[in-house]
């Protein structure tokens, strides 16, 4: 009966020493564990920092973008008119400073009038 309860003591002592190693190993790998998962939520929240800012700038670039083509749009829909306008500036420029100059007025009509009469 000695033995048996020896035996018995032995294998009762061995399974609590491989019970706490057991647990020491267990709660060292969910200390580890929860180490990787908090780094693994802070490289999270980063790339989705990161993601919001992208889609931002890619949201204001697409807006820069619209707004650009719709003044090329402009300028190329009123280019006819606003070089008119700039011819016709010139023309009042040069007139103008020949006036200053001295010229005659009325000279400078006609010869205008020439002018815009032998363009058609």
């Amino acid at each position: 009966h000695k033995l048996e309860e020896e035996d018995a003591q032995e294998d009762y002592e061995k399974l609590m020493a491989d019970s706490a190693a057991k647990r020491a190993a267990d709660s060292k790998a969910i200390a580890e564990h929860s180490s990787a998962l908090a780094e693994a939520q802070m490289d999270l929240s980063e790339v989705n920092d990161n993601l919001k800012a992208n889609n931002k700038n890619s949201v204001e670039t697409h807006n820069y973008d619209q707004d650009l083509h719709k003044t090329c749009d402009f300028l190329l829909e009123n280019f006819d008119t606003r070089e008119k306008a700039r011819t016709e500036e010139i023309e009042a420029l040069d007139k103008a400073k020949a006036v200053l100059s001295g010229a005659d007025v009325e000279l400078l009509q006609t010869s205008r009038s020439r002018k815009f009469l032998s363009r058609k």
